[in-house]
């Protein structure tokens, strides 16, 4: 292992997603991204290749997890691959370490966890067991907008007027990039799998004093809503099949593409309090938006991703490419159009990177850890079960440990 000043960091995957966290890492000054595995040699190659060009680090491409672990430059991992492929590659590292071929810092996780109650149960198990500390990847609660906008709310208005009693956080665009994403059986169900992980804990940390945890605001009853309000619709089933290739089938296999879930917890002296969120892959826009609301007796906060002070406006005469240069998940190119300067700041990433490269380093305790993100799944699943049953649940309910989301089994129909 290297010296305690500087983090060695491994990715474990190569997607849109470390990519995004390649941008961040250009804020975090100790940590130095130094290894890419992915199943796909080339890809590998191209993140570790644009880790070098960003300049945060010497990036190389890794023939396994194994190799990567056992690698001594390598201090810590960020999983960023598939749900699908998440126990193996958690298998691997934990078999490399507890084999005493390897030793890591930590291992931090892309959301959401796993799949299902049972493989996030398993993923934290094995993480324990090889005696490795963990962190949850959850950018949204680390974006600068959350951060601030919460701590002002609790310290000024919360203090002098009573706690916040209602949330709300929704994140919405027009659909994932990759086929496996709109595969219930590979990605574990549609939207409310792939997006309410943010959205739920969002709404959980606004509603919870800075400074206590987040067991202060317990979730005691779940009524989760599912629909597939566009992708399902035969026009855009031939069209999402011919972009995403045959084994995308909304005609005979859809998956969710709206979600809603209200949550009803219970603070710390009783207060009932509530969290609504929704989630989208049919939602028609510039592209990407976040927004978060907090209510309290005599305050409010609100907050929208696509509310940027930088606009341009491109005529009909200006046809280029179509791209994501302006907004991630971008729709279009002309017209007046917003531009989030600095995504990687702005939803999160830099913040969320450099903390969890402290905590590694045993600079700061972890905000969110494999812990939390059970507890997230643990949630998504009773919303799914809610929603199949067309009811309110308590929460937890009973079975949740061995329950699969009707939508993950391909026996779903909206």
């Amino acid at each position: 292992m290297k010296n305690g000043n500087r983090l060695g960091v491994g990715f474990v995957g190569s997607g849109f997603n470390a990519r995004f966290h390649l941008q961040a890492f250009r804020a975090v000054r100790d940590a130095d991204v130094l290894g890419v595995w992915s199943p796909s040699k080339k890809h590998a190659e191209q993140t570790a290749a644009l880790a070098r060009r960003l300049d945060v680090g010497q990036a190389k491409a890794y023939r396994s997890i194994a190799e990567l672990v056992a690698d001594p430059a390598i201090d810590a991992l960020w999983l960023c691959g598939p749900n699908f492929a998440r126990i193996e590659n958690v298998e691997e590292i934990a078999d490399t370490v507890a084999g005493g071929k390897g030793e890591l810092k930590g291992v931090a996780c892309e959301k959401p966890l796993a799949r299902n109650v049972a493989e996030a149960k398993r993923v934290t198990e094995l993480v324990k067991q090889a005696g490795i500390a963990t962190g949850y990847l959850e950018n949204q609660l680390f974006a600068p907008a959350v951060i601030q906008g919460r701590a002002i709310i609790w310290a000024r208005g919360a203090a002098l007027t009573g706690r916040p009693y209602l949330a709300r956080a929704a994140e919405e665009h027009s659909g994932p990039h990759m086929p496996w994403f709109w595969q219930g059986r590979l990605q574990g169900g549609g939207v409310l799998n792939d997006m309410m992980c943010h959205s739920s804990l969002v709404v959980r940390h606004l509603l919870t004093k800075p400074d206590t945890p987040l067991s202060s605001v317990r979730p005691v009853r779940v009524t989760g809503h599912i629909a597939s309000l566009k992708w399902s619709q035969p026009t855009y089933a031939k069209r999402l099949q011919r972009t995403m290739g045959k084994d995308v089938d909304y005609a005979k296999q859809p998956a969710e593409d709206f979600a809603s879930v209200m949550i009803e917890f219970e603070a710390d002296g009783g207060a009932i309090v509530l969290g609504e969120a929704t989630t989208s892959w049919s939602f028609v826009g510039a592209g990407l938006r976040l927004s978060a609301e907090l209510l309290g007796p005599e305050y409010s906060m609100s907050w929208n991703s696509l509310d940027s002070g930088l606009k341009l406006f491109f005529s009909r005469e200006v046809k280029g490419k179509a791209g994501e240069d302006l907004v991630e998940k971008q729709n279009a190119e002309i017209g007046l159009m917003p531009v989030i300067a600095g995504e990687a700041a702005a939803y999160g990433y830099e913040a969320e990177d450099r903390h969890f490269v402290r905590v590694f380093l045993g600079r700061d305790a972890p905000q969110l850890t494999f812990d939390d993100g059970l507890e997230v799944v643990r949630l998504l699943m009773t919303a799914y079960m809610s929603a199949e049953q067309g009811k309110t649940l308590g929460f937890p309910p009973r079975g949740l440990d061995a329950f699969v989301p009707a939508v993950a089994r391909g026996t779903w129909k909206p």
